[in-house]
């Protein structure tokens, strides 16, 4: 006869493999729709010189967060791991950084906001990470 605890737990081990691998996929999607949406916002700002070199500064951030990512998931070794997320990290940092120099329209402050709110989630997600690998 098997052990009622022990199907519980091996139940649980299976539910928490599939939430983490349906997580890593949502977030390499989440930065995918992160630089598709930046890209998106840039494309849409007035065209003065400060918004074109902020705007370049931001795009190349925002592409590099979701880059790091997948190589991270293909990481050769767990250093190589935390180093790829480490610099997904900072990239998202960094994103939210040329957001806030941007100058948008009227009608896209709100896009600037939401954002600059999902660069600095996206960071800390990134910051979770790490610190759950040491």
């Amino acid at each position: 006869m098997l052990n009622p605890k022990l199907e519980t737990l091996n139940s649980k081990q299976t539910q928490m493999s599939k939430t983490q691998n349906s997580k890593s996929y949502d977030l390499g999607e989440r930065t995918l729709r992160f630089a598709k949406r930046v890209r998106s916002y840039a494309k849409n700002l007035p065209k003065t010189l400060s918004n074109m070199e902020d705007a370049r500064q931001l795009i190349k951030a925002s592409g590099s967060v979701g880059a790091n990512y997948i190589e991270a998931e293909e990481a050769l070794s767990r250093k190589d791991f935390v180093m790829r997320i480490k610099i997904s990290r900072k990239e998202a940092k960094e994103g939210g950084y040329w957001l806030e120099f941007t100058e948008p329209r009227e009608e896209q402050m709100m896009e600037k906001q939401n954002l600059i709110k999902e660069a600095t989630e996206l960071t800390k997600i990134f910051g979770s990470i790490v610190e759950k690998s040491k």
